[in-house]
């Protein structure tokens, strides 16, 4: 099976600007996930950023960095703009690796890619896991999903979902049953599908949710979503979050 591996990486960010760049324990949050990319079964990796930084940086380690436009609305746009750059196939599936995962699984990334493979009536194969901490429920940056029993979505959202109307009720027991799933933002696409993503205007829970799937379910695509068979680290969204990574870098160079 080939496919290929984009890491979109945008210097803006509402709460860590310049994110792609920050240090973790010696390398850059992109070096890391580029490396962690590599390590999975692609025919290539691709880094795509909007940022002359950015750019610089990353052709330090990365033969294949490509730039784009900087008024893309969302990864998935912006991965479209590198799909048509390559002119590649419809059929060839791209998988999109978001570049504050820095120590996201290889074999995730080779799951989806196979996934979607196999799920000829999908257009997009994503990974969830369920969610142990109940905090996480009414955690907005913790995005739950709900789907059927076809493992394809219905619905993503950063509300509690489903909501139990005897609030006071949700535990612990409930997310071990896989009651509530934690979205891992890991995307394989068809590059026809990104081709007909581009086409299509935001739509009003895409902008509410601030959740770019959103617009594939509302025009009607299918979403295949899998359990990813190991944990993943958090990827890092917030300060709080990166001075959490840096502390457990810093524990395991004590450690060593």
């Amino acid at each position: 099976m080939a496919f290929s591996v984009v890491i979109p990486a945008r210097f803006q960010s509402s709460r860590l600007p310049g994110k792609p760049l920050l240090d973790l324990g010696g390398l850059s949050m992109l070096q890391r996930v580029y490396q962690q990319a590599c390590k999975s079964d692609a025919s290539q990796v691709y880094i795509a950023t909007d940022h002359g930084d950015i750019l610089h940086h990353a052709k330090e380690f990365c033969e294949q960095v490509i730039m784009t436009r900087q008024d893309h609305p969302t990864g998935t746009d912006r991965l479209q703009e590198v799909a048509q750059y390559l002119s590649l196939a419809d059929d060839h599936i791209m998988v999109n690796v978001q570049g504050d995962e820095p120590f996201i699984p290889p074999s995730l990334i080779n799951q989806v890619a196979s996934n979607l493979q196999y799920q000829s009536h999908a257009s997009i194969a994503t990974l969830a896991e369920a969610i142990d901490d109940i905090e996480q429920v009414f955690d907005a940056n913790a995005v739950k999903i709900v789907r059927n029993d076809a493992n394809m979505a219905m619905y993503f959202s950063r509300a509690p979902l489903p909501w139990d109307r005897k609030w006071n009720q949700v535990d612990a027991k409930q997310a071990q049953k896989n009651v509530y799933l934690r979205h891992i933002g890991l995307y394989a696409y068809r590059v026809g599908f990104l081709h007909r993503y581009v086409s299509w205007p935001q739509t009003n829970y895409e902008n509410i949710e601030c959740l770019e799937q959103l617009r594939a379910l509302h025009f009607g695509e299918g979403i295949h979503v899998d359990l990813a068979p190991e944990g993943i680290p958090a990827g890092i969204d917030t300060p709080e979050d990166l001075m959490r990574v840096r502390a457990s870098l810093n524990a395991a160079v004590l450690d060593s």
